[in-house]
């Protein structure tokens, strides 16, 4: 028998019964408005108060499930009866100490580090998820297979942001940060309503991650996915700045939204679940199978409406509500959502010519006593030249933009990080299902960047790894160590092992540098809803078996060492914050 085409996934539900009041404001057709009111009567999620870092504990999945029965994704009640989900504490990862650009005659045992530069993190690939949305592909991951299509995982992501938001905040009270880096897929389905969620959390705002109807799937506060909170935001003195992700403007993270089947799938007031198929097997223009969504009345998110057409012979399966918060965003609109916020700064990077010119990069110093400059390239692709694995992308206009900026910050004796969410592996990647969609490929890239001495880092995210790549140049005509510089990803919130990633840049004795990284568990409180996304996040792992490097625990920390040309030693000798041996 098909456990994809039983009734409990076929059924289409009733309109109508058993509501009580929708959240948010109706005009007068009935559509809702997006409202973020704070209430006096609203509870905030509170967070373990141990706060480590992978390097004093680490969380290790159970390694082999009892597998009695056959479980797959969607199963959530089975989970624990089949041993899907569980998981320990474990020892911390000590920081390794990597020389792989520098000077085969370099072994830096006299060295030490001598003054602090920088301290930033990394979140990335939140995907904040509306897990009610019709206009989703639940059909290609709930069976298994594509874990970024469906994982138990989409009903907490809220709750996860705010648990490592408040982690952050308690990490920043140790050790303070000077900014932090959100590197793309802060959203899953390019939402409207995706994105205010993501952006009040961030900002300390009320979350209702509800969309259409009201739902309480168990009644009472703070105990359900549906339960409205108030988020505790990040620290107002953190600066934060955003990237843009292939999942914040393209449909799941792999097509265009001016597909017309796809756009008003987002909205329709008919509410019918989106037709197509599995995008890699069937195509963007197939109409075999529903996508399904989540039925927010359940406590474990049931899936309807998902499977072919003949399992449907009274019409379209619909979700309960239509709702005008979920309208799909543009890149254009998409950045302009950065200057509706609380936090800082104001537009998280981008300008308002940003916007205007539709071109998500640009460029910041973090501290101006510091010569440090951060350049945010958007690599992603677009609407006209794409292919649906969302590999990376660079056209010339983009290379040009990034070899200017580069050149200004050689130019005035900056160390530079480029920040973009996707590795540079996959820009202009060829694969089996199409040509090469990006003008611009890697090794031209890298050909490139191996021009300048005080590129330091790439940071990226995208892949839902914890993966550090030594980047020596391959420029025959810049050779030597200061050529090289440090590819760095960071793993995801939603996936294992919903990490998030500190930097730390310290000037060592020798005037060369270190880049300390460590990952970080969110600090969540045993029985929250963050640590039931943890549990989620495990089995998933566990049933999918999806390319995770690092096991058992994902987590990577290390001490990244880089040369500076002798130009820069000499002009950042002076700078930096005495470290004071404990």
């Amino acid at each position: 028998m098909d456990m994809g085409r039983n009734s409990n996934f076929t059924t289409q539900l009733p309109a109508g019964s058993g509501y009580y009041a929708v959240i948010q404001s109706r005009d007068a057709s009935g559509s809702s408005q997006y409202s973020n009111v704070v209430s006096a009567n609203i509870s905030s999620y509170p967070i373990s108060e141990e706060v480590f870092t992978t390097r004093q504990r680490t969380v290790i999945p159970d390694s082999t499930p009892w597998g009695w029965d056959t479980v797959f994704p969607y199963q959530i009640s089975r989970f624990q009866d089949n041993g899907y989900g569980t998981w320990k504490f474990g020892p911390g990862v000590n920081t390794s100490k990597q020389l792989s650009i520098m000077s085969p005659s370099y072994n830096g045992a006299s060295v030490t580090n001598t003054a602090r530069l920088l301290s930033f993190f990394t979140i990335t690939d939140v995907h904040i998820v509306d897990e009610e949305t019709p206009a989703q592909a639940i059909f290609s991951g709930y069976l298994g297979g594509n874990s970024s299509a469906y994982s138990p995982v989409i009903l907490l992501t809220t709750q996860v942001l705010d648990a490592a938001v408040q982690t952050i905040n308690a990490l920043h009270k140790k050790n303070p940060f000077d900014f932090g880096l959100a590197l793309g897929d802060a959203i899953n389905n390019a939402q409207f309503n995706e994105l205010r969620w993501y952006i009040d959390i961030l900002d300390g705002g009320t979350i209702n991650p509800d969309s259409g109807n009201k739902d309480d799937p168990r009644p009472g506060p703070l105990n359900d996915y549906q339960d409205q909170f108030k988020a505790a935001g990040l620290d107002k003195t953190i600066p934060w700045y955003q990237s843009l992700g292939n999942h914040d403007h393209f449909w799941m993270g792999s097509y265009p939204i001016t597909n017309e089947n796809i756009r008003q799938a987002y909205t329709n007031p008919n509410r019918e679940i989106l037709l197509m198929g599995d995008l890699f097997a069937d195509g963007v223009n197939s109409r075999v199978d529903y996508m399904g969504a989540i039925d927010g009345r359940t406590l474990d998110g049931n899936i309807i409406g998902v499977g072919p057409v003949g399992n449907f012979p009274d019409g379209a399966p619909k979700v309960l509500a239509a709702d005008q918060n979920r309208r799909p965003l543009t890149r254009k609109e998409w950045m302009n959502e950065f200057f509706n916020t609380t936090s800082n700064p104001v537009g998280h990077g981008f300008a308002q010519t940003n916007v205007e010119k539709d071109f998500a990069s640009y460029s910041f110093e973090p501290n101006p006593n510091l010569p440090i400059k951060v350049i945010v390239l958007d690599d992603t692709q677009v609407d006209e030249n794409f292919d649906e694995h969302g590999n990376g992308y660079l056209n010339n206009e983009r290379l040009s933009w990034l070899l200017n900026e580069l050149d200004k910050g050689q130019a005035e004796n900056k160390l530079m990080i480029i920040s973009a969410h996707i590795p540079i592996v996959t820009i202009g990647f060829t694969s089996a299902q199409g040509p090469n969609y990006s003008p611009v490929s890697s090794n031209t890239l890298l050909s490139k960047l191996s021009a300048y001495p005080n590129l330091i880092l790439w940071v990226t995210g995208h892949r839902h790894r914890n993966v550090v790549t030594p980047r020596p140049s391959i420029n025959p005509a810049y050779q030597g160590p200061q050529y090289g510089f440090w590819e760095v990803e960071t793993a995801s919130l939603r996936d294992f092992p919903q990490q998030f990633r500190t930097f730390e840049i310290v000037r060592n004795s020798d005037n060369n540098i270190s880049i300390f990284i460590n990952d970080v568990d969110p600090a969540v409180k045993e029985g929250s809803l963050a640590a039931l996304s943890r549990s989620y996040a495990v089995a998933a792992q566990q049933l999918f078996k999806a390319q995770t490097d690092l096991l058992p625990s994902g987590a990577y920390n290390a001490e990244l060492v880089k040369q500076l040309s002798s130009t820069m030693q000499a002009k950042i000798q002076n700078f930096g914050t005495p470290l004071i041996k404990q």
